[in-house]
């Protein structure tokens, strides 16, 4: 045991006991301390060092204090560290502290003991901040010290620090080479607690990995990118392996499976249609080069086909020794991937992405790519000129007349346990009830060949030789008619063209023949010579046919000619058929074949995808210009119907107010003269103390009949000419918000504004002005009970002389005078306010009720201009968004048509076989 060993462990007292092992310690250092003190120069320094050490284990602290405070050789900083220790034993932590922090020595091991036990005080003292500076410190100063690493790391961990846990790791698998502390980076990784540090801080130890163990490597990054993932810091990581795994020398033979696979995963991702192409355009250059030299034999040819994919559509972007590499790779290279299913996922990523960014559903080449998925069926497409005879030859197959009208869609006919008709556009699915429905949509030519119809039943023919028959519409043989009705030619395994036997292979037909040849060169394509029983004879039917075959064969070489008529025995005819058909199949590499159409379709697919961005750029500038002239001709409405509303409040407030006026002319008119005849009820011998209360009392109820009886049923017959007229100004007005209905709804496509008025108002015109008409009750007016002078001095006189006789005759012409001469002004002001009172109410909602009459009219064509409003908005956003940001369209379809090259490397061309466009 060192010397250092020994005063680590206390144990350094052992040195001189060793022949007297049978006495106590004590014992034995007490007669060294004696022996030694009795000497001249005596150096108890080291004996009373070891007392310490015996009294400490005994747990005698204060002895051992007692004995270490008096050394003074180079046992002294020892001595000084165990005095700490003591104290630290004794529970006097302060102490302790200042005694450790006072230790100075370049003893390595020394100061490394004196750290650990400072390092545990602390934690004791809660003191955490100090007992992290002293760990960190001692493992720079001594790394290698026994356990220190450890106790760092459990520190660190228990104190969830795991920034100085993980950069404790990644120096030490740095420093030792240990495997062990490569795994505890592991660790840490899955336990998510790296995400916050940057891709370069691994680099180092990532590389350094490599040299040791290419397993545990492939571990580590594996562990890395799957913590990456879906971070921001995502492309960072990439951009940060690109360059760490192109500095190392990697080799294909090196079996790195699990990289290999984690860069094909990825490399699926980046052109998934999630990102813009600037920002792959950096790193995926480099990325591709890792991948292929790294490469399993199972992602090779992937690798390869990805290199030239991306190579094709950004040249230059990889370097040439690569390209050419790959280029050598995937012409000797055989793979065992599974073409189909992944053909399948980018054409399920291609319509998903066009469904998310509302592309429409795309059902008929869903439709499509499931009937070419499905092997076990050949498709024979059957076609030719209108009157060919084509129908009749589909339904001697299929048994019975399901074409009894020329055909306008697409229509595949397949064996099936239950009948079901199915109709398949782009926009929707949707089941046909019967025979009935099918046959209307025959009948149909408005946009017809945007449709499919799929047709399964029992039929035994389709079942034993395993077909699906496309039947096309007749052609006309133009070149837009032909395309139109072929562009679905791809979803046939063979072409069977029908031609009448009568005028058989013309020019038009020629003309159709190349056109199929253009659009498919590969699909073969044979012949029904049709309606051969109208020819006169066998002899000349034979010539018929054999001429017709050698013009055919001339033209192409490799074609059958089947000579057919609805008038042969039918069995005969199916059996002859079936031979014909299966002599034609073609069923040579059907999957490789059927897979070559599916990239076709995907290829078709994401051009017809990027033609929609276009037409919908198209469709949202057409919709700009159309709102705005909508919302022009909407206000105009508007307006219009504003001053209509105001010029008809104006114009029946006015027409009203005349009524009124004439009425109160009248009132104004006769009053005067009915109270003024009223003199006559004055006689000689009237009481002329009293007459003055009798007279107004019959001048009220003279008023009072002449307003109920006369002013009354004028004014309700003069309402009613005047609601008359209010309505012919209404239904004018109706008839003029009609038109302007009409003539919007015409625009709109649609019945859409229906601006009806609320001729309610109407009616309650008429409710009110029966009501107030009904009877009229005049209120006492005081006609000639006012005080007047002249009043106040007749009624005096009255009183002081109607008992004098004489005085009576003098009193009755004052009277008769007055009240024929009395200015009944106020009384008539009196009478009109009364009258008119009661239609206050009405004539001050006169404005009202016309407001409400165009009230829902003009709500309508407000909401309307609100939405052409918001519609020229939205779409002027969406504008705008698609022209400053076109690669949020573009890049997704372009980065998917660099997966179909990938795809179309690795299939097509793989085999020799020729793409097709």
């Amino acid at each position: 045991m060192t010397l250092e060993t020994q005063l680590k462990l206390k144990t350094y007292y052992k040195m001189f006991i060793n022949e007297h092992e049978n006495i106590h310690p004590i014992e034995v250092l007490g007669e060294l301390f004696q022996e030694e003190a009795c000497k001249d120069l005596p150096n108890l320094s080291s004996i009373r060092f070891a007392q310490g050490e015996v009294y400490f284990h005994h747990k005698d602290y204060e002895a051992a204090i007692f004995k270490w405070e008096n050394i003074i050789n180079e046992l002294e900083p020892w001595a000084k560290k165990n005095t700490a220790d003591a104290y630290y034993q004794l529970g006097l932590l302060s102490t302790a502290e200042d005694l450790y922090c006072a230790i100075t020595s370049d003893n390595l091991t020394l100061t490394t003991e004196v750290a650990l036990q400072l390092f545990s005080l602390y934690i004791e003292r809660g003191k955490l901040d100090l007992a992290l500076s002293v760990i960190k410190k001692t493992i720079d100063a001594n790394p290698d010290y026994p356990n220190v690493t450890e106790i760092a790391r459990t520190f660190f961990e228990e104190q969830q620090d795991w920034n100085n846990a993980i950069e404790l790791a990644v120096n030490e698998a740095i420093r030792t080479g240990s495997l062990e502390w490569f795994d505890m980076i592991i660790s840490y990784v899955e336990k998510g607690v790296t995400r916050n540090h940057a891709p370069s801080y691994f680099s180092q130890a990532v590389h350094f990995l490599f040299s040791l163990d290419q397993r545990k490597f492939e571990q580590l990054i594996s562990t890395l990118w799957d913590s990456y993932n879906n971070e921001e810091i995502y492309f960072t990581w990439i951009r940060e392996l690109n360059h760490l795994l192109l500095s190392l020398d990697i080799h294909r033979d090196d079996n790195l499976s699990e990289l290999s696979g984690l860069h094909k995963e990825a490399f699926f991702s980046f052109i998934d249609g999630r990102y813009f192409i600037k920002n792959l355009q950096d790193f995926i250059p480099n990325f591709l080069t890792n991948w292929l030299r790294l490469a399993d034999k199972k992602n090779v040819v992937l690798s390869a086909a990805a290199v030239l994919s991306w190579n094709e559509l950004f040249p230059a972007s990889l370097s040439m020794s690569i390209v050419n590499e790959a280029e050598k790779l995937i012409s000797i290279t055989e793979t065992d991937m599974d073409e189909l299913e992944e053909c399948l996922t980018l054409f399920d990523a291609i319509t998903n992405w066009a469904q998310a960014n509302d592309m429409g559903e795309n059902n008929r080449v869903k439709w499509i790519v499931q009937q070419l998925v499905n092997f076990d069926t050949q498709h024979l497409l059957i076609t030719g000129l209108s009157g060919s005879g084509k129908s009749t030859f589909v339904n001697t197959i299929l048994g019975e007349d399901l074409q009894d009208s020329p055909t306008s869609s697409l229509v595949m006919f397949k064996d099936s346990e239950e009948e079901e008709i199915t109709e398949i556009t782009d926009r929707e699915i949707s089941s046909l009830s019967g025979f009935s429905d099918f046959q209307e949509r025959m009948d149909r030519r408005r946009n017809a060949l945007e449709s499919i119809i799929e047709f399964k039943r029992p039929n035994a023919f389709l079942q034993e030789n395993k077909i699906a028959l496309l039947d096309t519409p007749g052609l006309k043989g133009n070149y837009n008619d032909s395309y139109e009705v072929l562009k679905n030619l791809q979803l046939a395994d063979t072409v069977l063209f029908v031609l009448d036997a009568n005028a058989a292979f013309t020019d038009k037909e020629r003309s159709v023949l190349a056109k199929i040849q253009e659009l498919a060169p590969d699909i073969p394509v044979h012949f029904l010579l049709s309606k051969m029983d109208t020819i006169a004879n066998e002899q000349e039917a034979i010539s018929v046919f054999d001429e017709t075959r050698a013009r055919i064969q001339s033209y192409i070489p490799d074609a059958s000619v089947f000579a057919f008529s609805s008038q042969y025995e039918n069995r005969q005819q199916l059996k002859d058929l079936q031979e014909f058909i299966h002599s034609i199949k073609n069923t040579r590499n059907m999957e490789d074949k059927r897979l070559a159409k599916l990239l076709f379709y995907i290829r078709a697919t994401i051009a017809s995808l990027m033609q929609k961005r276009v037409d919908v750029e198209n469709q949202l500038i057409e919709s700009v210009r159309w709102n705005e002239e909508m919302l022009q001709k909407l206000t105009g409405a508007i307006n219009q119907l504003k001053d209509t509303e105001n010029q008809k409040a104006k114009d029946i407030v006015q027409s009203y107010r005349a009524i009124k006026n004439t009425v109160a002319k009248d009132i104004s008119e006769t009053v005067p003269k009915m109270l003024q005849e009223c003199s006559t009820f004055i006689k000689e011998d009237s009481n002329f103390s009293k007459v003055h209360i009798e007279l107004n009392e019959v001048m009220n109820k003279k008023l009072e009949e002449y307003l109920d009886q006369t002013v009354l049923p004028k004014y309700y017959r003069l309402l009613q000419e005047w609601i008359d007229g209010c309505k012919e100004e209404f239904v004018q007005s109706q008839e003029f918000l009609n038109e302007i209905g009409e003539s919007f709804n015409r625009m709109y496509g649609e019945e859409r504004l229906v601006l009806d008025c609320d001729f309610k108002v109407i009616d309650d015109w008429h409710r009110d002005t029966d009501r107030m008409t009904s009877r009229f009750q005049l209120e006492t007016v005081n006609i000639l009970l006012r005080r007047t002078p002249s009043q106040f001095l007749l009624k005096s006189a009255g009183k002081l002389f109607g008992a004098i006789s004489q005085n009576k005759a003098m009193l009755f012409n004052k009277y008769k005078a007055f009240v024929e001469n009395e200015d009944y002004s106020e009384a008539i002001s009196v009478v009109n306010q009364q009258f008119f009172q009661q239609f206050e109410l009405f004539e001050k909602s006169l404005e009202r009720d016309v407001t409400l009459f165009f009230k829902s009219p003009l709500q309508l064509l407000n909401h309307s201009a609100e939405e052409a409003q918001a519609g020229i908005q939205a779409n002027q956003e969406m504008l705008t968004n698609m022209n400053t940001n076109p690669e949020m369209f573009r890049d997704p379809l372009t980065l998917f048509e660099v997966r179909l090259r990938q795809f179309e490397w690795m299939t097509v061309a793989g085999k020799g076989m020729q793409t097709v466009y």
